[in-house]
């Protein structure tokens, strides 16, 4: 039995449902396949992020930082606990709730868009100019026959081979978002977002954690003033990180002992109830048939494409974590939507120096564009001028005064080239920036326009002041 599309979307993940009901809406047949299943085999579109990713991330991050600030900030503000508990289980099930409705919500749309879904593997049976053929896994196999094809099959966590996930006391981040019991002793290797999160979200919940990066450098491709901030507020928070490391062997008994060398090659031992392994991830093509219908795959694993994620094939495109660029949720959505409309004739474009980052930490990291660092190895002309949020009313007010906000603008043309945000809420305050950047602003134009006072805004257009050297409040 077979089934024809216009369009036919494989995995359901952020660049994949957004794809396809871009492309519903442009007036495509449309179906989306994703293999993702509940505990109880109900259908769970959303891929990594919605699952075991950025959706439960945050749902644990706000959580245990509540039950930080319960413990330790709400004095300041006049407030008493008393008889503070963890109640451990059930902050895993809202977390699980949490992606629930994520995943409901998915299917929701899906709904609403007339895009037919397929909760079964995928696997390529042919390519050709007249479309793909498609199998569908179930009983009895589908077969959907695509005019264009659209895959967006993510990526998995990188293992490290000295130490195999075994999601009970070797996790990767699937694991790390689970664990039954606040470790006493925990260890991540990778100091990266997953790993400082992770971190962040146990260490506020009582455990001792230990971070081992193999870099030389914290964050050693985040903005030099930004990282230098950012570690030493991890260490005031407790987390110990070590940089230069070198992982020698990892070994399982009744607790997992870590053997590397430090930075100045001594032998050191860890030993931890729990070790998050956080070292990146791959892309996942494992199943889709590509050799077999001759779809390219780079040195790494990656799906091969141009500037327009086209890959070699006629009417075959690649978007998401399985191609080149950021692992970004966000920018697998914006490559999603570009396909649909270079579908439909259309002609979309994706900005990958406007593409905002962030870590969601305590405090939160964001930034997008150029970092000093980067513009000095170009050889660049630049001005930067920074606002710390200890003299932000709001910031004040919020008893959150770490960080501050900086923005860097060409010598020459004043055109905004990066703005770097550490503190309250960056993840928010970042997307004027990105604004401001897409539309090629200067820090003349973010520093003329009028921001709500108090806000933590304010601080951006401080920054952008500090640029001229002309801060009104610091």
């Amino acid at each position: 039995m077979s089934k024809n599309f216009d369009v036919v979307v494989i995995g359901a993940g952020p660049g994949g449902y957004v794809a396809a009901i871009r492309a519903a809406q442009l007036g495509f047949s449309t179906a989306c396949v994703d293999s993702w299943k509940t505990a109880k085999g109900t259908p769970a579109p959303g891929g990594t992020c919605t699952n075991i990713g950025c959706i439960p991330s945050k749902a644990l991050l706000q959580s245990s930082e509540f039950f930080a600030h319960a413990g330790h900030g709400f004095a300041e503000h006049g407030i008493g606990v008393q008889g503070l508990q963890l109640d451990l289980a059930r902050m895993l099930a809202r977390k699980e709730k949490v992606v629930a409705q994520n995943n409901d919500g998915i299917l929701y749309l899906f709904k609403k868009n007339k895009v037919s879904f397929f909760n079964a593997t995928a696997t390529l049976r042919e390519a050709s100019a007249d479309g793909c053929r498609i199998a569908i896994g179930g009983a009895p196999e589908e077969t959907l026959i695509a005019r264009n094809l659209i895959i967006a099959t993510g990526s998995d966590a990188r293992a490290l081979p000295l130490a195999p996930f075994d999601e009970k006391q070797i996790l990767s981040n699937d694991g790390a978002l689970s664990i039954p019991e606040v470790p006493k002793r925990l260890g991540i290797i990778g100091a990266g977002v997953i790993g400082l999160e992770m971190g962040s979200v146990w260490r506020r919940l009582g455990s001792e954690v230990t971070i081992l990066e193999a870099l030389p450098a914290f964050l050693g491709t985040v903005d030099g003033q930004m990282a230098r901030e950012a570690q030493k507020q991890f260490t005031k928070q407790g987390l110990k990180i070590e940089t230069g490391v070198s992982i020698k062997a990892v070994t399982k008994g009744a607790a997992v002992t870590v053997d590397y060398q430090d930075a100045g090659a001594a032998a050191k031992q860890l030993v931890v109830d729990k070790l998050i392994v956080s070292i990146g991830r791959v892309p996942n093509t494992e199943g889709l048939g590509a050799a077999a219908v001759g779809l390219a795959l780079d040195e790494r694993g990656f799906i091969t494409v141009d500037d327009e994620c086209r890959t070699n094939l006629p009417g075959v495109w690649a978007i998401g974590d399985v191609v080149r660029g950021p692992m970004l949720a966000h920018k697998a959505e914006e490559e999603g939507v570009a396909v649909a409309e270079r579908i439909a004739g259309q002609h979309p474009h994706v900005n990958f120096n406007t593409i905002p980052w962030v870590i969601y930490t305590s405090p939160e990291i964001a930034w997008v564009g150029q970092s000093e660092e980067a513009l000095k190895a170009a050889g660049r002309a630049y001005r930067a001028g920074s606002f710390p949020f200890a003299a932000n009313g709001r910031a004040r007010a919020l008893g959150d005064t770490t960080g501050f906000a900086k923005v860097i603008a060409d010598a020459a043309t004043d055109e905004v080239l990066g703005v770097h945000i550490i503190g309250p809420s960056a993840s928010e305050l970042i997307a004027e920036a990105v604004m401001a950047m897409e539309f090629r602003a200067s820090s003349e134009d973010i520093a003329r326009i009028c921001h709500a006072h108090p806000s933590l805004s304010e601080s951006t257009k401080e920054a952008a002041l500090a640029v001229d050297k002309r801060a009104l409040n610091f």
